[in-house]
């Protein structure tokens, strides 16, 4: 008999319910399940693999009509839960664990592409993270060449970069827009598409350095004491100190893992996901304490190997930056403390600002940052006010009007 996609929905929604996932991320679902039986009803409601296949190639937003990069991932990733359910008869969470292997074209010639791509950027020694951004600006302009109908690079024209990077401003601000110019330029060049990276070079992206400005002695003060009092999370307390003293970047935070802690001589060794360089960090007494307060009473019981995971089912890593922005959110939020962008960009200037103040050469600043060139603490230097108003030559004394 025939599944429709009405029942079948009825036991994924039941699938997530059971695992513990977020009321928020169910009605989700729910809402892209509502798209597809929608698509159903002119066959009755069935659901069938070629019905799914249909779905997952819906990338065009109505609200916008361009290409949603979001809605690719939505709904590929319920086709393949309605598939195995289909296939199998049960619904397999595992195929909608985080982390897994990205959307990639179906055209041999994009897969080629992306591959030799993938082995050019390992050659040149580029750091994982560096990796990962080409590979995935590379990736979303062919998916959004294959949405158009191109499954060629030598069929592709300027136009076609011009409308990626357009389609991709609804999520990317004036500096991410800057940085996926970058990470896409490189590609097309080692495609031999001149003529495709004069037309990047149209979109004339630039990277902003916005001032930002530090906390204050009473603001610091606050989260210290309420991140040691107890009524933080201890995990999101140890998030919060180790960004606030250590100045460590989200990407690193993330990707921390229970081996990287050494109890006996209280560091932190890692490998820096921007850099590659290795790092060895100092944990001080307070951090440490809430740390081990995490991992030995609040962390769930989970065989995933990074130091922070999800409260919630699943209980994996963290998968971007954002998670770890609510958490620093939410912390100065409990303490009173209500930055209005806080992060762990605003909590790494404020760390080298502070070293600043202290009077710490600023070559000891860059190793203590993990910085992969002395140069890239520069920037810094603007933020530290009071040195700056001492360089500051006074004005003349005005001469009388008549004169």
């Amino acid at each position: 008999m025939d599944a429709t996609v009405r029942q079948i929905g009825e036991r994924v929604v039941a699938a997530l319910e059971a695992a513990g996932y977020t009321r928020l991320t169910v009605l989700e679902y729910v809402k892209w399940i509502r798209r597809l039986e929608e698509l159903s009803r002119r066959q009755a409601g069935v659901y069938t693999p070629e019905l799914g296949a249909e779905f997952a190639s819906m990338t065009t937003s109505p609200r916008t009509g361009k290409f949603s990069d979001q809605r690719r991932k939505a709904h590929r990733r319920l086709r393949d839960l309605f598939d195995s359910c289909l296939l199998t008869g049960t619904v397999d969470l595992s195929l909608n664990r985080r982390g897994q292997e990205p959307a990639v074209p179906q055209a041999q010639a994009f897969i080629a592409l992306l591959v030799s791509w993938s082995d050019e950027i390992a050659e040149r020694g580029l750091a994982a993270e560096t990796r990962g951004a080409y590979n995935r600006v590379a990736r979303g302009y062919l998916l959004y060449l294959e949405a158009n109908g191109i499954t060629s690079l030598q069929a592709a024209e300027g136009a076609s970069v011009l409308g990626f990077l357009e389609s991709m401003r609804e999520r990317w601000s004036g500096n991410s827009m800057w940085a996926g110019v970058g990470n896409l330029r490189p590609f097309l060049n080692f495609a031999r598409r001149p003529d495709l990276v004069e037309a990047v070079n149209l979109v004339g992206a630039k990277r902003h350095y916005g001032i930002i400005a530090v906390l204050g002695d009473d603001e610091e003060e606050m989260v210290v004491q309420a991140c040691a009092s107890g009524k933080i999370p201890a995990r999101d307390a140890a998030i919060t100190l180790l960004a606030l003293v250590t100045g460590l970047r989200a990407c690193d935070l993330i990707a921390l893992r229970l081996k990287d802690i050494d109890w006996r001589s209280l560091t932190i060794g890692i490998v820096q996901q921007k850099t590659g360089n290795p790092l060895t960090l100092p944990l001080p007494p307070a951090v440490a304490g809430r740390l081990a307060q995490y991992l030995l009473q609040e962390r769930p019981d989970t065989g995933d190997e990074h130091v922070f995971v999800r409260s919630v089912a699943p209980h994996a890593g963290f998968s971007d930056h954002c998670s770890i922005y609510d958490v620093i959110r939410r912390v100065f939020k409990a303490a009173g403390a209500d930055h209005e962008r806080v992060g762990t960009r605003l909590l790494r200037h404020n760390a080298a600002t502070r070293l600043l103040r202290a009077g710490t050469p600023l070559p000891i600043i860059s190793a203590i940052l993990g910085h992969s060139s002395p140069d890239s603490t520069n920037v810094y230097l603007g933020m530290d006010t009071e040195q700056m108003r001492a360089c500051v030559l006074p004005l003349p004394a005005l001469q009388a009007a008549a004169r």
